[in-house]
């Protein structure tokens, strides 16, 4: 997507919110300026960037866990039948339940730290990755896999040059997809039992201290979290898998 239409975009949400805040008047909804200055005050104060970054910590340590523990589980289940035969029922029950119902259940076994936060957010990733790595690599030509070992590759040599390159658009796919339920959950995961990251400090600002102008800075910070993640991921598929950014064209 250009510049120019995300621009675009932007300019017809403030409008937008703008224009509703006129029309409603009413300190529930606070218009884009306002909101803006409030943004920025709390970023100089110190208060909104040390909540910023505990949630773009554990975002992040989910990623980053579930990439490395999925996508080779995923190339493994795809590549090796047997494998796969055993474990597609329970993916098959497991994957399509709502994983925050189980954020209860971390909470009591993992605390109230953020290694339970970090759980949830990952498990929503894993099996999105997982489902689509699989696919990915049962897709991979026989003829190329022959032709590769013909020149006396083995299985190494394979993952690193065959199956890892043709399943990196499945898990950057993946990425995309859950970036946005990734950043929902987190927020939900943040009204339990802490007192750090944006889910808590919009929660507090709306709900207790009834500073919605601060409120809706923290849903901006939130905003800015969950778009900073998508395009990175754009950013990585155009550095790691060009010839998918070539072929949009």
């Amino acid at each position: 997507m250009k510049k120019r239409e995300l621009l675009l975009g932007l300019l017809i949400v403030l409008m937008s919110w703008q224009v509703g805040a006129w029309l409603l008047d009413n300190q529930f909804l606070p218009g884009p300026f306002i909101v803006a200055q409030t943004f920025f005050s709390e970023l100089m104060t110190g208060k909104l960037i040390g909540h910023f970054l505990v949630s773009l910590w554990r975002v992040l340590a989910s990623v980053l866990l579930a990439i490395m523990l999925a996508a080779p589980a995923g190339l493994v289940l795809g590549q090796n039948e047997r494998i796969d035969r055993f474990f597609a029922p329970i993916i098959y029950v497991l994957y399509p339940i709502p994983k925050i119902v189980f954020l209860p259940i971390l909470l009591l076994l993992l605390g109230i730290g953020d290694i339970s936060k970090i759980f949830i957010i990952f498990l929503i990733l894993f099996f999105q990755i997982l489902v689509l790595v699989r696919d990915s690599a049962r897709t991979i030509e026989p003829k190329l896999l022959l032709s590769v070992r013909s020149l006396g590759a083995g299985r190494r040599a394979l993952f690193r040059y065959v199956y890892i390159p043709a399943s990196l658009p499945a898990i950057l796919t993946a990425l995309r997809q859950s970036v946005g339920t990734a950043v929902a959950v987190l927020y939900i995961a943040e009204l339990f039992a802490t007192q750090q990251g944006l889910g808590y400090y919009i929660y507090l600002s709306g709900n207790t201290l009834f500073n919605y102008p601060a409120m809706y800075a923290g849903v901006v910070a939130m905003s800015i979290l969950g778009l900073g993640m998508y395009f990175g991921v754009d950013w990585l598929e155009r550095r790691l898998v060009p010839w998918q950014h070539v072929s949009r064209k």
